[in-house]
């Protein structure tokens, strides 16, 4: 046992891994970008990119040569040094919360082990907090691109997030009320026996939907909104600095998938009986906790094509009037939960 903690934990192996995490990601957030068009082209009746290798495969491989080539504009009014460094704040940020979330887990001997660059006693409060970095980095590139409809969007992404902040935080601190850690590791660990979706279904709806505004998807994309704001808070940028702020829209959505897994969905915890099979521990519980998260990510892509924008009134209104107080009664659930005995 000795041994295979030494290898788990050396280092160097930690900080290969860790590489590997983050390729892995980029290449997520690739297939991620493709799997959208194509279902969005199923449910509209089209068939979606078809001619860059089989079933526009290669389509992610001709856009990236379209950004890289390019060329890399920067308004003559603009305030160059937070133009160029917003969209690394926004990586940053992605980054940043790759550091403690997991990604699976290894079960050999019985002995669970997590896959993840570092594991933390307040993880969940972190990763929320590296999160909530990505409204600076919005806010940066639509103050130095001096363009009014860029500062409309990145106000309107105040009013939201910060709407929607409260309620997913309310949401979180509930989870941790019940599993008895800010650990994440622990959270999912905790769900072993049953998951928390079934314990707080109420919980579970409310921070779906305020993630999925935090992230500013469809129907909460008021920062982006073609129609009205050309494209938001990005309208100034091309080439690759656009291509930073696209990607990590979508690293965000696979993260903000992997948190709901964590937190609602019993992580990658499997029915003891497989686990007990050595091959199976070791490849399942990461398979299952990966197929859970293409579970949310196609629900979450499926709504997008299903409701229509909300207008920013609605938008605001749905939060504070409507999200904040049921997300209030899912914590006084669960704290009545805990004193009759229930968990």
């Amino acid at each position: 046992m000795m041994d295979i903690e030494a290898i788990i934990y050396n280092p160097l192996l930690r900080a290969i891994f860790g590489l590997c995490i983050m390729g892995a990601v980029f290449g997520g957030a690739c297939v991620v970008v493709w799997f959208e068009r194509k279902l969005s082209a199923d449910i509209q009746q089209r068939y979606g990119p078809m001619r860059v290798g089989p079933h526009g495969l290669l389509q992610l491989v001709a856009d990236a040569i379209k950004l890289f080539t390019k060329e890399d504009i920067i308004p003559k009014n603009a305030d160059r040094l937070l133009f160029v460094s917003a969209p690394i704040l926004l990586m940053g940020s992605v980054f940043l919360m790759l550091v403690a979330l997991p990604f699976g887990a290894i079960i050999i001997d019985g002995q669970s082990y997590v896959i993840a660059a570092t594991e933390m006693d307040i993880s969940i409060l972190y990763i929320e907090a590296m999160s909530a970095i990505s409204i600076i980095g919005i806010f940066m590139v639509a103050y130095s691109a001096n363009n009014k409809y860029s500062v409309l969007g990145a106000f309107r992404n105040f009013a939201r997030m910060i709407g929607y902040e409260v309620p997913l935080g309310i949401c979180i601190v509930s989870v941790a009320i019940m599993a008895g850690s800010l650990n994440i590791v622990e959270i999912a660990e905790a769900q072993s026996p049953l998951w928390f979706i079934i314990m707080q279904p109420l919980g579970a709806f409310v921070f779906f939907i305020a993630l999925m505004a935090d992230m500013g998807r469809l129907p909460f994309d008021q920062n982006e909104s073609e129609e009205e704001l050309i494209a938001g808070w990005m309208t100034e940028y091309t080439s690759m600095r656009f291509g930073y702020c696209f990607f990590a829209e979508y690293i965000h959505l696979i993260l903000g998938s992997m948190l709901v897994v964590l937190l609602f969905l019993g992580g990658w915890n499997l029915p003891a009986f497989l686990t007990d099979i050595t091959i199976l521990g070791i490849i399942l519980p990461t398979a299952f906790f990966l197929l859970k998260v293409a579970l949310v990510i196609l629900g979450i892509i499926m709504i997008r094509w299903a409701v229509p924008r909300y207008r920013i009134d609605q938008v605001v209104d749905l939060s504070w009037k409507r999200l904040l107080p049921l997300s209030l009664l899912n914590l006084g659930w669960v704290i009545g939960l805990g004193l009759l005995g229930v968990y």
